[in-house]
């Protein structure tokens, strides 16, 4: 049944409801699986609330439910420890499935917008100094997997771009000729990254060993295999950066996304301008790359106390 015939039908189940709005995520939206498994989580244990709240039998519909309950909920949601972030997300998964059903003329008003969105604790993200990244960077051996992993490590810092975009990449999203990278970031949006030549050379001599052992080399092959000659996964990235991180001897934790924030930290600090960090990063609002200016002036102040006399 398609989303724009659930109307049709004079009575719905939630189930059907919820099954329309999944339908509507990946048609219209283009959601991605992540995107949709955290919305289908958030909105059944919404539900698994409400059944809890009222009965298993006595749910009323969504249209009749008022902010209080919402309320209640993201309550609920803090008493059980949720992170405000958390709470956050999953208050929007709500706004998101109510403007569907308001669109869908299913109900009358977007009862959760009328709920604020927890105050965030701002936390600066984590970054690696200059020298713990070439540290990091000169970690992987001469082999063909060697090869591989260190062209990952250079492309995730020299071009600041998420381990989702990495992975998604062939070998022909690289420009060699002009020393830039294409990825699609999130929504599907397509940006042009410049990379170093520290880069480009590390994935030059993967691809050449990669060609020499016989492995695919088309230009529309992934550009990162894994040994079965598959296109590796957000989770394998993630495990061969701890690989390096741990035989760096690097105590902090780090993920892939600790790559980026490097990137961009130390840009600002050696005079990139925010626009342009803002552009490289992929980011809608200037607002989210600002975070990262926080993060220099801490270290300044941090240089400042260490080094002057009258500090």
């Amino acid at each position: 049944m398609a989303a724009s015939n659930i109307k049709q039908k004079k009575e719905f189940t939630v189930e059907e409801m919820f099954a329309a709005f999944f339908r509507y995520l990946v048609i219209e939206k283009n959601a991605s699986p992540h995107t949709l498994s955290n919305y289908k989580r958030d909105l059944l244990q919404f539900y698994a609330f409400l059944k809890k709240t009222f009965g298993k039998d006595k749910v009323p519909p969504f249209g009749d439910l008022s902010h209080v309950i919402i309320r209640q909920y993201m309550g609920n949601l803090q008493e059980k420890g949720l992170a405000k972030s958390s709470i956050a997300r999953k208050l929007a998964a709500l706004r998101s499935f109510y403007r569907y059903l308001v669109r869908e003329e299913l109900v009358e008003q977007n009862v959760p917008s009328l709920v604020s969105t927890p105050k965030q604790n701002k936390k600066l993200p984590q970054f690696l100094y200059y020298n713990e990244i070439e540290q990091l960077l000169d970690q992987p051996d001469g082999s063909l997997t060697g090869l591989r992993d260190k062209a990952i490590l250079e492309v995730l810092y020299g071009g600041g771009i998420r381990v989702a975009e990495l992975v998604g990449m062939n070998i022909n999203s690289v420009n060699f000729s002009v020393g830039y990278i294409r990825v699609l970031g999130k929504g599907n949006k397509e940006r042009i990254i410049p990379l170093g030549q520290p880069a480009l050379k590390a994935l030059r001599q993967y691809l050449e060993a990669r060609r020499v052992a016989s492995k695919k080399t088309d230009n529309e092959a992934p550009l990162f295999l894994n040994l079965r000659g598959g296109r590796l996964t957000d989770r394998s990235i993630r495990n061969i950066l701890n690989k390096y991180v741990e035989a760096a001897a690097l105590t902090h934790h780090i993920s892939p996304h600790t790559l980026r924030h490097s990137f961009a930290t130390h840009l600002l600090e050696n005079g990139a301008d925010l626009r342009s960090v803002q552009e490289l990063l992929g980011h809608v609002n200037m607002s989210t790359t600002q975070i990262y200016t926080h993060i220099t002036k801490s270290r300044m102040k941090s240089v400042y106390n260490q080094t002057h006399p009258r500090a």
